[in-house]
């Protein structure tokens, strides 16, 4: 096991009736003006934005409101937040929402704290030296944005997709009541779910050797994210399902499924980044899409690593060796996304790309051919557009 360091400031507030506290927590923040960020509809039609509104205003907090959060989340909506923010004097940013609107909460929220255009922190030209405060009411167990250091947005100019981790911006609070998740379509829940198994599948597949107990907490949150899963796609509002997805989101990326390793590979996460940003899909389903032929593609560098998985995690029987075994484990991930409602290449989602655009993505996923990606076995521009040719359909 390798030396780490684990940091997870956020203060938690998990189950029913929690959105009532949120006052209660931002005037422990010295909160004084907040900004509730959201995304569409559904928020107001829930009622939610009321029974916020109302807790802050019985705590005599007064606020602004800006809607419109889109997956994966808007540079110009950001740059609107803050203009926004700057205005009226916010010192506090509420997201009512996912991962979506988490990240673009964190955006801003670097943005009224620095100087500059916020693009630059995610185009890696300035790194930012301080970050407002950001709390969140979790609508959906996605992302993990709620306890991780990172957020992704979106540049319309280019479709860049990038992301930016730092400490400043982890959430003070994350309120988590798993009833709230209870309307959400399947699609959504599904997607949510192959996040939050993608967060912790990204750091299980490394060369490191001695990891014992990380290992086995990532196996069991992986199972448990696969139990729960099916049985909320079968019971909306089997409570415990929820929970345990909704808690699972955040331990699957707050770093503990990690600790002890090289930090993960996150390849599968670059190679997604350049399909939603190009093609707006669900991450959770873009990561769906490439995860098996990446695998396929990186598994001989270390198939005991993918063995391993195959029979702890999806519970197969063991092949003549490593390889083979690895290969049952791969397609038994397969059979589960698919099981499930995700897609397992990249034409079931509707895009059919052509050789023009693997060329593309590839291209943009190398960082203009400047980076490779990932650690398991690290991918230069070519083995990049082998991995979307093998994963096109």
């Amino acid at each position: 096991m390798q030396d780490f360091e684990y940091y997870t400031p956020t203060h938690v507030v998990f189950g029913k009736h929690a959105v009532e506290r949120v006052g209660e927590l931002i005037t422990g923040q010295n909160g004084k003006k907040v900004l509730i960020h959201y995304g569409g509809g559904s928020a107001k039609r829930s009622g939610l934005l009321d029974r916020v509104t109302d807790a802050l205003e019985q705590s005599g907090i007064s606020y602004v409101m800006l809607g419109g959060v889109v997956p994966n989340p808007r540079l110009g909506l950001v740059r609107e937040g803050i203009a926004l923010c700057k205005r009226e004097g916010v010192d506090f940013i509420l997201a009512v929402g996912g991962g979506s609107v988490i990240d673009s909460s964190k955006a801003i929220a670097y943005g009224i704290a620095n100087d500059g255009d916020v693009w630059d922190f995610y185009a890696k030209k300035r790194v930012p030296q301080a970050c407002a405060p950001v709390g969140t009411i979790l609508t959906i167990a996605a992302a993990g944005s709620e306890m991780s250091n990172s957020s992704v947005i979106t540049n319309e100019d280019g479709w860049l997709k990038r992301g930016l981790s730092t400490e400043l911006c982890r959430c003070k609070f994350a309120i988590m009541d798993p009833t709230l998740t209870y309307t959400l379509p399947a699609y959504q829940t599904a997607s949510g779910a192959a996040d939050v198994m993608m967060h912790t599948m990204e750091r299980y597949f490394t060369q490191v050797d001695t990891l014992g107990l990380t290992d086995s907490i990532a196996e069991s949150l992986l199972k448990s994210v696969m139990r729960d899963v099916t049985a909320a796609l079968k019971n909306p509002e089997d409570y415990d399902a929820r929970a345990g997805l909704m808690w699972a989101s955040s331990l699957s990326h707050n770093g503990l499924t990690g600790c002890g390793t090289d930090g993960g590979d996150w390849s599968c996460h670059q190679l997604e980044h350049e399909l939603s940003g190009k093609y707006d899909v669900a991450h959770g389903a873009g990561l769906c899409a490439v995860w098996s032929s990446w695998a396929r593609t990186v598994m001989p560098a270390n198939p005991a690593r993918f063995a391993k998985f195959a029979i702890q995690v999806m519970g197969v029987q063991p092949g003549a060796d490593d390889i083979e075994t690895a290969n049952r484990g791969i397609d038994a991930m397969e059979a589960f996304f698919q099981s499930i409602g995700m897609p397992v290449r990249i034409n079931q989602m509707g895009i059919e790309l052509t050789e023009e655009d693997m060329r593309e993505l590839a291209y943009k996923c190398s960082f203009m051919d400047t980076r490779k990606i990932g650690r398991f076995v690290p991918l230069d521009k070519e083995a990049i557009y082998k991995v979307y040719q093998k994963a096109k359909a």
